[in-house]
């Protein structure tokens, strides 16, 4: 591979890195819902029957504001997949956009959180749950989750440019191109 396919490569994988920075830095509306992340990666059962202890950790939910980024996160979902659809087939009719936008309903949401709801109870007590709940309910949390969108939307976008930035710049394509000569990438990946 020689190296002007190279860089365009390059190029092209710092795109799509720069585009998953955009979307990570979207993710981070709120310190719960990168825990609400983080939770998500661990097994639950999604079949349990609902106690009231199950009920308040569906009302902090509500009261964090993590069912409203359940939302936001559905959409980073779809807007990911609709760009991967759309660089695999340049000509895409209305009408998939329009059933392709109903993929995710309200079923599948509630699958989600029915999902999340037994991390929360496995994590926390009850008691913790209830202050919680509390809490998100001063007017100071009210304010921060009306805020916090915006916020990291701002916030994205400035990372999404320091990631061009840095990518685009002569010094650290100097530094990529270097460290792919001293593992001699282009000769290891000639090899079959």
């Amino acid at each position: 591979m020689n190296l002007p396919v190279l860089k365009t490569m390059l190029a092209f994988d710092l795109k799509i890195i720069e585009e998953k920075m955009r979307i990570l830095n979207e993710k981070k509306n709120s310190i719960w819902l990168m825990i609400l992340f983080f939770l998500l990666g661990v097994t639950a059962n999604p079949a349990f029957s609902e106690t009231e202890k199950e009920k308040d950790i569906e009302k902090l939910l509500e009261v964090s504001g993590i069912l409203s980024q359940l939302t936001y996160m559905q959409d980073t979902l779809m807007n990911s997949m609709s760009m991967m659809i759309s660089g695999s087939f340049p000509k895409v009719p209305d009408e998939f956009w329009k059933e392709f936008n109903q993929l995710i309903g309200e079923k599948e949401m509630e699958d989600l959180v029915s999902r999340v709801i037994p991390v929360y109870d496995k994590h926390m007590s009850h008691e913790t749950v209830k202050k919680l709940i509390e809490m998100f309910e001063t007017p100071f949390w009210e304010e921060w989750k009306q805020k916090m969108p915006e916020i990291s939307r701002e916030a994205g976008v400035l990372g999404s440019q320091w990631g061009k930035e840095i990518s685009q710049s002569p010094a650290f394509n100097k530094k990529m191109e270097e460290l792919i000569k001293k593992y001699e990438l282009e000769k290891i990946n000639k090899q079959k």
